[in-house]
């Protein structure tokens, strides 16, 4: 589909307003720099690219491409910005500092386990909200959040510098950021894997035996050292360490890596290094790689068989 990455099919062109008309007769209309998807419930953000894919709309953002996963109302283009006159702007012009835009105010959406996250927009809706980070939308349902709160200027907390994410606990944000930094793994990514997998419950315990922080079976632990499984500081460096050994057998491939880390590395093997196609890997790999920012092949689910029960 990269070809199509170069302009917008026919398809969707239908939905575009008439200002693409009236730009395409008009010569001196102003450039395209980008478009406005709006979904059917209202909420909009802007891309740099549209593209159509079958019945799916793709959308480029950066480097980063993604496929829109609600139906798309309208798609309308942005218009670079006409240059002023040549008379205007062989005025002096009296020198001065140049201002620059503010920072946007930080917004946290706090999770019911304790751990929040900060994002760049929110627009909250009755079932949830649909957030902006990193320039990936994401929608979080209502029974996940705890409060959304958006700092005002000049606040302490608005105006220091601090990590996007907490767990609650900074003496775990600590052991993430160590563990991470100690064997090359985004802290980001593990503070994800943790709150999945257990909430950030030191005790949490599974029906198939998976303890603690980051959920470790009991053969797990015992081949990466982990004699207390259930010790906050033993358990988030066991399940880093096994990240990382997942990170290095994958070529860095993050959707493989959340895959194995769910059902194993012996079926992502077995599926020639491909997400199994069992449903539970699916929706893990599904809901932390578009948390992280993951695109494109791994949202893509095949026929399910019988999940991993864990």
């Amino acid at each position: 589909m990269c070809g199509q990455w170069k302009q917008i099919t026919l398809a969707l062109l239908l939905c575009l307003p008439s200002a693409l008309a009236i730009h395409a007769q008009d010569k001196t209309a102003n450039k395209i720099i980008g478009y406005t998807i709006t979904l059917v419930d209202g909420y909009s953000f802007p891309v740099d690219e549209v593209a159509k894919e079958g019945e799916d709309v793709w959308y480029r953002k950066g480097s980063i491409r993604q496929r829109v996963t609600q139906p798309v109302k309208s798609i309308k283009p942005i218009f670079e910005q006409p240059k002023a006159e040549a008379a205007e702007t062989s005025k002096p012009v009296a020198t001065a500092t140049a201002i620059q835009p503010a920072a946007p105010n930080p917004i946290w959406i706090y999770l019911v386990d304790g751990a929040k996250f900060r994002v760049d927009q929110v627009q909250e809706q009755a079932d949830g909200a649909w957030y902006m980070r990193h320039n990936v939308s994401i929608f979080l349902a209502k029974e996940r959040i705890s409060r959304i709160e958006y700092e005002a200027p000049g606040t302490p907390a608005a105006t220091r510098k601090t990590a996007d994410w907490t767990s609650g606990s900074p003496a775990i944000d600590q052991l993430i950021r160590t563990n991470a930094n100690r064997f090359g793994i985004d802290p980001y990514l593990v503070f994800l894997v943790i709150e999945k997998e257990s909430r950030f419950h030191a005790r949490a315990l599974s029906p198939k035996g998976a303890m603690g922080l980051m959920q470790l079976m009991p053969g797990t632990a015992r081949r990466l050292g982990v004699r207390k499984p259930f010790d906050a500081a033993e358990n988030i460096r066991g399940g880093t360490q096994y990240m990382k050994e997942l990170m290095d057998m994958f070529g860095g491939k993050v959707d493989l890596v959340l895959a194995s880390y769910n059902a194993g590395e012996g079926a992502v093997l077995k599926y020639g290094r491909n997400v199994p196609p069992y449903r539970e890997t699916r929706d893990y790999v599904k809901t932390i790689g578009k948390r992280y920012g993951l695109t494109g092949r791994q949202q893509n689910a095949e026929a399910d068989v019988p999940e991993r029960q864990r």
